[in-house]
């Protein structure tokens, strides 16, 4: 399937190879600099913050609460599902089940779990919303999309599965800045899941 907006190349040590190697000087034996986790993180954050009404506002959010609300509509928008959704459609309620079962239905794509809403969030290109099956709510209220004029709390880059104190984190996280799921694997994915949960709710009705 060909991928809507900014996909990451093969990678490199785990990250893009535009930002996992950088040349040392000189020509012949030179090899790459595998960029760290903490460094990748890094460039997510500066990428989402763009997309902050304040900057230093939502860094200090994430600093002390771990969350930020950020814009929807410039830079990315995002598809919310709702747990029992994703959990029917994964066939599973287990933290590393789901997040396995997201990574390999979206492709690497970016998703997080807000735990107090038992909401799922998928980041996907901003012209998503424009999409037919959304502008026409096909999927609610299981699953709708964010655009323009929606913000959303984002759990900083580095809350990578359930941590305590923090009811947001990241299932699968942002391999790169600009790196977001693709629209038509999303849809598939909702999709999927409201058929199970259909055909759950009519065993449970014999």
């Amino acid at each position: 399937m060909t991928a809507y907006g900014p996909k990451p190349p093969a990678l490199i040590g785990g990250a893009p190879p535009q930002e996992a190697a950088e040349q040392h000087e000189g020509a012949g034996h030179s090899e790459p600099r595998v960029v760290t986790r903490q460094e990748r993180e890094a460039a997510v954050r500066s990428w989402l913050l763009l997309s902050a009404a304040s900057a230093s506002t939502s860094q200090t959010e994430w600093n002390r609460e771990g969350i930020a609300l950020l814009r929807c509509g410039a830079l990315f928008g995002a598809v919310r599902m709702t747990a029992d959704l994703v959990h029917a459609a994964a066939g599973s309620h287990e933290p590393g089940e789901v997040a396995g079962f997201l990574t390999a239905a979206l492709f690497g794509g970016p998703t997080f779990f807000d735990q107090h809403s038992a909401r799922y969030y998928a980041l996907v290109p901003a012209s998503t919303a424009a999409r037919t099956e959304w502008r026409e709510k096909r999927h609610s209220p299981a699953a709708e999309s964010l655009g323009v004029g929606s913000y959303v709390g984002v759990p900083r880059p580095d809350l990578n599965g359930p941590h305590d104190g923090h009811f947001s984190y990241w299932c699968v996280p942002m391999h790169g800045p600009g790196d977001l799921c693709d629209p038509e694997a999303v849809s598939q994915l909702v999709a999927h899941g409201r058929h199970r949960l259909s055909t759950q709710g009519a065993v449970r009705g014999r």
